[in-house]
């Protein structure tokens, strides 16, 4: 028996499912730069690998979210261009600075910080700044646009700083033809025409996430930001499925079955007996949960091929296990129980599962909890010497 397939639960990783999203996104986006994404662990997936993987397929930007995010990428070795944007007063803005990262400033109290970190660490800092066109979060209002471009200016004239892009987010990519995206759209060109009459000169302007990149395509501008896509996942269903779009999914869950046994009809399973057996049956015992980030949500509801078929899970999903009603058949202890993967094999889908929680594919693959390994295959020889092709 191989290490991997002795393991009580793994996701397997596809890099080269990855690589070829990556490439299928560019295509959609010919003509733009793609950021890769890999924020929150590379949406569960492992940021090293899945970034190395990235830029071998001809991603030209690494985006996070947090500033630790980013600066693990460089500590891992990679280089080129990298940009994070959820920043908090007090931040490793410094760090940043030195490690020759892209920050973002939506608020003046951020250029502010930004300015202190460049003054001390003796460089300038390169800094995006951040325009909330409509989705409500980060970034700066139109009312506010003005003061905060002057002073970018202002500190780049000084030495201080470079304004190396302009972008924003939309807040309903995901729904075709919703009004707001106009509206966003419209809200940013203006925006981005006052600060360059202002004299700033980005390299890069930004406003599309996974969705926009695939259907808005005077949304993509010098570049895209995709996540959810690149990892294989289809943004909404409204917006087709993955095979639809082109993309496979990257990642496959599984488990290792523990124990099957009999049951008589009327037995109870797990907590709370929510589920009893309607007959006498076998019952197979998965050892993951809510812990491991299978979605309590999903109890009694959760798909897992087991054996060959689509069982659903029996009763409540517990922190470490969830049990499957086997219906009389008899898999041996160890065999493989898959929760999801791309459905070659009649697995069920994150989809499936997020359909099963009543949330969002997003959630399933970034929920996968630490203690459940990573297993990356498909890496080239260049990913896993720590290489970053050019």
């Amino acid at each position: 028996m191989n290490e991997t397939a002795s393991l009580r639960a793994r996701a397997e990783i596809d890099l080269a499912a990855l690589r070829a999203n990556v490439r299928v996104l560019r295509e959609r986006a010919a003509g733009a730069q793609l950021m890769a994404v890999v924020k929150s662990d590379g949406y569960g997936h492992g940021a090293v690998p899945c970034a190395r993987a990235a830029r071998a397929a001809g991603a030209t930007w690494l985006g996070t979210a947090t500033p630790h995010e980013a600066l693990a990428l460089r500590a891992a070795g990679l280089d080129g261009r990298i940009m994070c944007w959820l920043w908090t007063p007090g931040g490793p803005w410094r760090e940043a600075v030195e490690a020759g990262i892209d920050v973002s400033a939506g608020a003046m109290w951020a250029l502010r910080e930004a300015v202190a970190a460049a003054r001390s660490a003796g460089r300038p800092a390169r800094v995006q700044l951040k325009a909330d066109t409509g989705l409500g979060r980060g970034g700066c209002q139109p009312a506010d646009w003005p003061e905060l471009v002057g002073a970018a200016r202002d500190a780049e004239r000084a030495g201080h700083l470079r304004i190396t892009g302009l972008w924003s987010h939309f807040a309903c990519a995901d729904e075709p033809g919703h009004p707001s995206i106009a509206a966003q759209l419209d809200v940013y060109r203006d925006m981005v025409a006052y600060a360059e009459k202002e004299g700033v000169e980005p390299e890069v302007r930004h406003m599309a996430n996974s969705p926009a990149t695939l259907t808005i395509p005077e949304a993509h501008f010098d570049l895209v930001r995709t996540g959810i896509a690149m990892y294989g996942i289809s943004p909404a269903p409204e917006l087709g499925t993955s095979a639809e779009l082109g993309l496979r999914p990257v990642m496959t869950l599984s488990a290792s079955v523990a124990l099957v046994k009999d049951a008589p009809a009327g037995h109870g399973v797990s907590y709370g007996h929510h589920y009893t057996t309607p007959a006498d049956t076998t019952l197979g015992l998965i050892p993951v949960g809510y812990a491991d980030g299978v979605p309590r949500h999903a109890s009694g509801s959760g798909p897992v091929l087991v054996g060959g078929k689509v069982r659903t899970v029996a009763g409540r999903v517990a922190m470490d296990q969830f049990v499957v009603d086997l219906g009389g058949d008899r898999p041996e202890a160890g065999a493989e129980a898959v929760l999801f993967g791309p459905g070659d094999m009649g697995e069920p889908t994150a989809q499936d599962w997020a359909e099963a929680a009543g949330t969002i594919a997003y959630e399933i693959v970034t929920r996968i909890g630490a203690r459940v390994p990573r297993v990356h295959v498909n890496e080239t020889p260049d990913e896993t010497a720590g290489g970053v092709p050019r």
